[in-house]
């Protein structure tokens, strides 16, 4: 994965609590959490319509310029998909393959699924929407992958959902805020995941419930990814370009630095490229829907 970094409702409560006192004072004031259960077993989350700033001026530089988006309601998962959803889903678990033989650390049914490239991301996006009833909203073709946005079925969350519902009313480095010494209570990265993913759920959530949002498996999104998309990038609900040779991940990884592991901190890889490369062990993803 090529990183990009800044180089040059319980839950709630406690991680408010645990914010007193910070300067940075990173957390809007928070809407009420509405969670749902799909019928697939795995719980999302209602992201409110909102405005934040995209993007961090002092960060790499496709990470500028910072700008204004707005954004629609939508449902997101309230973790990545782990193994165990994965493969009721798709039939197999690609996290299970092992090299030579040897004991696979990063398998494990509530272990985030990995080794898994875009197209099977968006497969699964697929599957999940034909088990529970809903229009499909990717459609494979001979030229690539359409996506219809205005269907009612899980897609990969657009750059712009994903650092909207990462924040959760933060406009600081993390979810959390500034101080990366905080980091390990909410994520699991190079310092602390003993070079594997971990089950999802057990570090802090932010402060619109999502979990891992920072860290464990680096998360793929729907949008292609370019460089210098920020300067042209649509001011309402964008999608990202038209086209391009590699998919836009986001979050960091049990790899990633702390710095990777940024809200705006942005990677890219090529859709297919999972399957081959030595990277793959980072990839995982996590759903969304609109709202109704």
């Amino acid at each position: 994965m090529q990183e990009r970094s800044g180089r040059n409702l319980g839950w709630l409560c406690l991680l408010l609590l645990a914010g007193c006192g910070e300067s940075d004072a990173p957390q809007a004031p928070a809407p009420a959490i509405k969670a749902i259960a799909t019928k697939s077993g795995i719980e999302m989350v209602l992201i409110p319509a909102g405005e934040f700033v995209m993007g961090d001026e002092a960060g790499a530089d496709d990470e500028r310029p910072a700008h204004k988006v707005q954004l629609s309601a939508f449902y997101i998962d309230r973790h990545e998909v782990t193994q165990q959803a994965y493969a009721a889903l798709m039939g197999k678990n690609p996290a299970e393959a092992s090299k030579e033989g040897k004991a696979n650390k990063f398998a494990g049914p509530d272990k985030p699924v990995v080794r898994v490239s875009w197209l099977f991301a968006t497969r699964f996006c697929t599957n999940r929407s034909l088990r529970e009833g809903l229009k499909p909203c990717y459609r494979e073709t001979a030229e690539g992958v359409e996506c219809d946005l205005a269907a009612d079925g899980y897609r990969l969350p657009t750059e712009a959902e994903w650092e909207y519902a990462c924040r959760a009313g933060s406009a600081a480095r993390y979810s959390f805020g500034s101080n990366a010494a905080k980091l390990p209570d909410f994520a699991w990265f190079a310092d602390n995941a003993g070079a594997a993913t971990h089950p999802v759920g057990h570090k802090q959530p932010n402060a619109w419930g999502l979990f891992d949002m920072h860290g464990n498996a680096a998360e793929w999104c729907h949008d292609v990814y370019s460089a210098d998309y920020y300067r042209t990038s649509e001011a309402k609900d964008p999608r990202g370009p038209r086209a391009g040779e590699e998919r836009v991940l986001r979050g960091g990884s049990w790899k990633s630095s702390a710095d990777a592991c940024r809200s705006a901190a942005r990677a890219s890889e090529a859709p297919g490229l999972a399957d081959v490369c030595f990277g793959y062990e980072q990839y995982g993803f996590r759903c969304v829907r609109r709202a109704p």
